[in-house]
């Protein structure tokens, strides 16, 4: 039986537990499922269950990252019987702890990233990291404390940076809330006949071709990246791509794309090059089997290195 997972992160203060407090003293979330409420910091706000809708709601506190483990949360689902969970996350802790720990059967229902915008700025600032981790998953973003004289601009571009499909909401206060409206235009044209992908623009491409690899099919491009032969591909075939920095020094990592050239003889791993090609989305053994897009090079020359090297957003 899956256990639906309700994951709500932030920084301490920025209102995860007013929200989870209002959401289980509501009857249509809260209508007799048993709950287990997981809590992974404590701050000023406190839980009161005796105002919740139903007295279904078993309470467990983990205090140290170290101690969030499958072995305790399965233990933690067995005690309580849960058919569900909600789970209070610490802002200073990884996302991919809580994601390991998880049981088999425990699925993300919904994520949803608080913030306090009077401190975010700040908190994006020093603590990048920590805040782009939950910022990366978030189907929502909701910045509370929202002041009407700050520039949504600025949340705006940060959220997109990290994940280009969440929703956001800026909250004004009680029952004064606005849904965010900025468009997000990619920054090449799409209906050229060759689109041309500005060296400065490979970590946007590259996330909106993944994300939205129809958008491509069939599709005729110019891009600028460096050569990958991995010793198991066959000939007339290579990987493509750039080191791309979404977060810090820490993340750098390859990201690739599977590319079909006839003429790859010459060819070696670590070599810049231009390459126009058509991309087809379909199966590829590079890719596990999955779909994906998949690169069709008439034309592979060798260029300068980008400036800089490591694509960022």
């Amino acid at each position: 039986m899956e256990i639906p997972v309700y994951l709500f992160t932030g920084f301490l203060g920025a209102g995860k537990t007013s929200f989870i407090q209002e959401v289980l003293e509501g009857e249509d979330f809260n209508a007799g499922e048993r709950t287990l409420l997981l809590l992974c910091e404590t701050g000023k706000e406190k839980y009161d269950p005796a105002q919740f809708a139903r007295p279904n709601v078993y309470i467990e506190t983990v205090k140290k990252e170290s101690d969030l483990t499958r072995e305790r949360l399965e233990e933690m689902q067995a005690e309580h019987m849960i058919e569900r969970a909600v789970v209070e996350y610490n802002g200073m802790w990884m996302l991919e702890t809580l994601f390991r720990a998880m049981p088999q059967e425990w699925i993300i229902y919904q994520e949803v990233m608080f913030a306090d915008a009077k401190t975010f700025l700040m908190y994006n600032q020093n603590m990048r990291q920590q805040a782009f981790d939950k910022m990366k998953t978030a189907e929502l973003v909701v910045f509370n404390r929202f002041d009407r004289s700050y520039d949504k601009n600025e949340f705006h571009k940060i959220v997109r940076v990290a994940n280009r499909k969440s929703q956001i909401l800026y909250e004004y206060g009680p029952d004064d809330v606005e849904a965010d409206n900025i468009p997000d235009p990619l920054p090449y044209d799409m209906s050229a006949p060759e689109i041309d992908i500005k060296e400065e623009y490979y970590a946007e491409w590259y996330r909106d071709i993944n994300e939205n690899p129809q958008n491509y099919d069939g599709k005729r491009l110019k891009v600028k990246g460096r050569v990958a032969m991995a010793g198991d591909l066959p000939k007339g075939k290579f990987a493509f791509g750039r080191h791309v920095m979404t977060c810090c020094v820490q993340d750098i990592q390859f990201a690739g794309l599977a590319c079909h050239y006839e003429e790859d003889e010459d060819l070696k791993t670590g070599d810049w090059v231009e390459i126009k090609a058509k991309v087809k989305v379909e199966p590829e053994e590079v890719y596990e089997g999955d779909t994906g897009p998949v690169l069709y090079c008439y034309s592979v020359a060798p260029c300068a290195p980008a400036e800089p090297e490591v694509a960022t957003f």
